[in-house]
């Protein structure tokens, strides 16, 4: 269970990963010893499962985002693993979700344009069959973020 003060450090590390200990533990008011110790625990319980670097996607020429919903007649096992491996072989995949609903899988992919998308669309379609697969394209990110709520 957390408590408040690793929910203060889950917060700020949230929001700044290069933090050093030093300075995680003066902002919250805590020990570096005793910050590193329940920085490793939460690492180590794999709540903290990684420390990253967020990327401008517009700045790296990926500006199109787009969400993939895709519905299936196959459920065996055997297309499931194989759809799995195919998504996780495109770089351009940076979200995949099995969904309730109409849609069985909701993918999210950041491609140049639509002519990228395109490009992806016929190359997951060769990998794996799928019986209506249909995009929308995001106009304007109002809210995107990666910091979790922690209260």
């Amino acid at each position: 269970m957390l408590d408040k003060t690793d929910r203060a450090i889950l917060a700020e590390l949230q929001a700044d990963a290069t933090l050093t200990i030093d300075a995680l533990a003066e902002r919250i008011h805590l020990s570096r010893n005793a910050c590193w110790r329940r920085v490793k625990q939460l690492e180590e319980t794999g709540v903290i499962k990684a420390r990253v670097a967020l990327l401008d996607a517009a700045k790296l020429g990926l500006g199109l985002t787009a969400f993939i919903a895709i519905r299936t007649a196959q459920h065996e096992e055997k297309w499931l693993e194989k759809f799995s491996r195919a998504v996780r072989d495109f770089p351009e995949i940076i979200g995949v979700y099995r969904t309730t609903g109409e849609t069985d899988y909701l993918l999210q992919a950041v491609v140049n344009d639509i002519a990228g998308y395109d490009q992806l669309y016929k190359r997951l379609i060769t990998r794996i069959a799928l019986t209506d697969v249909s995009a929308s394209f995001v106009m304007e990110k109002i809210k995107e973020t990666t910091a979790l709520p922690l209260a």
